[in-house]
């Protein structure tokens, strides 16, 4: 009985394990990433506020302009030095930046697993694929989809935050400054659907229980 029932679970297994081993492993990494991106957001959000209290204190042109000229010149040290520290407090900003553009593009490797998951079951399955769910109630072709959803509203706000590293240092006033701290801390683009779809991706492939 043994020798009759082995060769039976060794050839009908190996593709769905397969499947579903990459599944929940692509699951994961795309809670994994997203988790790093939160801290980097966290770590974003102090140094831009360093930005903003740098750039707000220091001189404008105008005022620089403005001084007499029989009086005396302005001690020099403060302001190339608050120049200094905000070309420093850039760098750092342009550094977590950076770091979210290697999270968007493993996110994009993700999505080009799910996809070429999807292609797999069409190709073995047609293009409805398997009949028997591949874990609670979705097909390849749900996890794309949500894979898409992810990465079109990381990619969007890694847009977003790279216009508000060209705009800050530059900024007036304190109120176009106060928006784009709200804009980079509470992430318009990445909204209560986005992290929904990650919730659903979890519970479907059974990293969190139903």
């Amino acid at each position: 009985l043994r020798s009759n029932s082995s060769p039976k679970f060794t050839l009908k297994l190996p593709a769905i394990t397969g499947t579903t081993r990459r599944l929940k492993d692509n699951a994961a990494d795309w809670h994994n990433l997203m988790a790093r991106w939160e801290k980097l957001n966290e770590d974003g959000f102090t140094v831009a506020g360093n930005i903003v209290a740098i750039a707000l204190t220091r001189p404008t042109s105008d005022q620089l302009l403005g001084v007499d000229e029989s009086s005396s010149p302005p001690p020099p040290s403060p302001v190339s030095g608050g120049a200094a520290e905000l070309q420093d407090e850039c760098c750092k900003l342009q550094d977590v930046i950076d770091k979210m553009v290697v999270v968007v593009k493993k996110m994009e490797r993700l999505t080009a697993l799910q996809q070429g998951v999807q292609d797999l079951e069409e190709f073995q399955f047609g293009l409805e694929g398997r009949k028997i769910p591949l874990f609670h109630s979705w097909n390849a072709k749900h996890f794309k989809e949500s894979s898409c959803v992810l990465l079109e509203s990381f990619s969007q706000e890694l847009k977003l935050k790279q216009t508000i590293l060209q705009e800050l240092a530059h900024t007036a006033t304190s109120d176009l400054s106060m928006i784009y701290m709200s804009c980079w801390l509470h992430q318009p683009f990445i909204t209560p659907q986005t992290r929904l779809t990650l919730e659903a991706v979890l519970l479907e492939t059974g990293h969190h229980p139903l």
